[in-house]
């Protein structure tokens, strides 16, 4: 069942990859939407399985910046 659920998400990975690639291109306007609508719906879905598939939640401790936790680049703590 996990595998089944990486699949998926690693398949709304690929749609947002794509979907970003065209972005880039020259399009029309109504292609443009289009695409733009595709990539939030692929965007949602993948927050959706992720947060289904990985309920936990690492958040920071109060007063900590999130990206002090776990190696994230924050500052070095004072010596």
């Amino acid at each position: 069942m996990l595998d089944e659920e990486f699949a998926r998400i690693r398949a709304h990975r690929n749609n947002i990859h794509r979907y970003r690639r065209l972005l880039g291109t020259r399009l029309s306007d109504i292609e443009r939407q289009f695409i733009e609508r595709r990539l939030a719906e692929e965007e949602t879905a993948l927050r959706a399985l992720a947060t289904q598939t990985f309920p936990v939640a690492f958040t920071p401790q109060k007063g900590q910046p999130a990206s002090a936790g776990f190696g994230g680049g924050g500052r070095p703590s004072p010596a």
